[in-house]
């Protein structure tokens, strides 16, 4: 397993989820990509995205169903305006690459909004710190483990 994944599988224990990183036969960086390796609804899959709010970094697990409306979140939380965050900033903030940011294991806590269309799904899978490896968890225990805020980020 990859040492990122290897890093969020030691972190996931700590925080007692049960659910153990799974490796997928392919990269999966998108939604789409995701949910065809695992046949699950792409409404499952909870998108790690990380945006940049005033220099500072703000993620947003979304259903991998529907777009994040930015506008909405920045009145929500009324931050700067957030802007989707570049390569180098997402690996700066999560010490992981876009297509694997999981939803913790990061060098910091990150500020974090949770979709609450994902509470539409029993099961959730969630990036394991690199694009091939995935975990099983719940809209519940994704607000529990980053300490995250509920709230409709749908555009």
């Amino acid at each position: 397993m990859h040492s990122t994944a290897e890093h969020v599988a030691s972190v996931l224990r700590a925080l007692g989820v049960p659910g153990k990183i799974r490796e997928l036969p392919a990269s999966a960086p998108t939604a789409a990509a995701a949910a065809a390796q695992l046949g699950c609804d792409v409404g499952a899959i909870a998108n790690s995205l990380l945006f940049n709010s005033g220099g500072e970094p703000l993620l947003i697990l979304t259903s991998g169903a529907h777009r994040v409306d930015t506008g909405k979140v920045t009145a929500m939380l009324g931050s700067p305006p957030i802007t989707r965050a570049d390569p180098d900033f997402v690996y700066a903030h999560t010490g992981q690459r876009i297509g694997g940011v999981a939803p913790v294991g990061h060098p910091k806590p990150i500020t974090t909004v949770v979709d609450v269309w994902l509470d539409k799904h029993e099961v959730v899978w969630a990036a394991g710190g690199h694009s091939h490896t995935v975990f099983p968890t719940s809209f519940a225990e994704l607000v529990r483990i980053t300490g995250g805020t509920p709230a409709d980020v749908g555009a």
